[in-house]
């Protein structure tokens, strides 16, 4: 896609199997928002190059870019993006609706996340010598601990969120994208497979899944 606010060029370098980029790519998405996609392989070292460095001092995805200002970190690059596109929002005003979203989605991003990035798992190997074996039941258990707070922390429904999905659901759905990945049994956590269920029969939402994006190049 191209384009972006009036007179404005943005461009959200990604990796298609990155849950960061995957919930910037569904921000985008509900808000239709149009940009150019750069991947940017992490398997490859991409994200390690001069020039993406130069971009994001990380060396993390994703960074959206407006023209030439570089924002990076997915939670951050949201608020930016509801706070310009206000509609639909995806963090309610009411201060107790947004502390328990916020709660929500920092289950995922703070907790799970963090320990199950891809630089953690290569350090797993590298430093302790974990195998792929060990590597994937870390993954499971950082994601089993987060999905049993978080199955009884889920409302009503039909989204994590709520009513309409939220921020909460833009960071549901690629950790149960990851789950799935790894093998782990959902089925402790009906909640959280019935929202990501909603969350899938919204188009913008289905348009940002991996393979998709995989598929488009």
């Amino acid at each position: 896609m191209t384009g972006g606010m009036t007179g404005s060029m943005i461009r959200l370098h990604d990796y298609w199997r990155s849950s960061a980029s995957y919930r910037v790519r569904i921000a985008l998405a509900l808000k239709h928002v149009p940009y150019e996609r750069h991947e940017i392989s992490l398997l490859d070292g991409a994200n390690r190059a001069p020039d993406y460095l130069a971009r994001n001092r990380q060396g993390l995805v994703p960074t959206l870019e407006i023209d030439g200002v570089m924002l990076t970190q997915s939670l951050a690059i949201i608020d930016y993006l509801d706070a310009t596109y206000p509609d639909p929002p995806l963090v309610p005003r009411d201060a107790l609706a947004r502390a328990q979203v916020l709660a929500q989605a920092l289950t995922i991003v703070a907790d799970i996340h963090p320990v199950d990035n891809l630089r953690v798992l290569k350090r797993l190997e590298n430093q302790f010598g974990a195998d792929q074996a060990a590597r994937d039941d870390w993954y499971r258990h950082w994601i089993h601990e987060g999905f049993a707070a978080l199955e009884h922390m889920a409302g009503d429904g039909p989204f994590l969120g709520g009513a309409s999905p939220n921020l909460a659901d833009l960071c549901l759905v690629p950790q149960i994208y990851n789950a799935r990945r790894f093998g782990l049994d959902l089925s402790a956590y009906p909640k959280l497979v019935a929202a990501d269920a909603a969350a899938a029969g919204v188009p913008e939402i289905a348009a940002a899944h991996p393979d998709r994006v995989k598929a488009q190049g």
